[in-house]
């Protein structure tokens, strides 16, 4: 009884393996490869519920299209910076942030913002560094869209 136990879960298994392969294909298949820029200059909300939001979006794009397939810069200016401030103390954030980078999202944070507000990006922001500094947050929006980014703010 077990053996035919193992046996039903092995091919239930292998049946939902095929089946979400076939709808990856799909997928990719429909959607091919993608530049997409998201946009970021919104505070977080009550509980970071909007950049919680914004999280979802990206993740669930990523996920629809296949990571391999995606090309994804985030763009943190203004009051979208709380973001990477808030991740320094919000465990959760921080998972989701790093979550985020694990799938090569590349998180672009205006200078602008930081000279302006006096951060540092080394101690007031999470996981910043000086590769992630764009001059213009406003300026790499059009720059990255000239480059065939699509624009999106969730």
């Amino acid at each position: 009884m077990k053996h035919l136990i193992a046996l039903a879960t092995a091919l239930t298994l292998a049946a939902a393996s095929v089946l979400f392969s076939a709808a990856n294909a799909e997928a990719n298949e429909r959607y091919g490869k993608q530049k997409v820029v998201y946009h970021i200059n919104y505070d977080g909300g009550q509980d970071d519920k909007k950049y919680r939001g914004a999280r979802r979006n990206i993740q669930n794009h990523s996920n629809a299209v296949g990571a391999e397939n995606m090309d994804i810069k985030v763009v943190l200016h203004g009051n979208g910076l709380g973001l990477l401030s808030q991740a320094k103390t919000n465990e959760a954030l921080r998972g989701q942030v790093l979550e985020l980078k694990g799938q090569n999202v590349a998180m672009h944070v205006c200078n602008n913002t930081l000279k302006g507000r006096k951060i540092s990006y080394e101690n007031d922001l999470f996981d910043v560094f000086a590769e992630d500094i764009v001059p213009s947050g406003v300026a790499e929006l059009s720059h990255l869209q000239l480059q065939g980014y699509t624009y999106i703010k969730p």
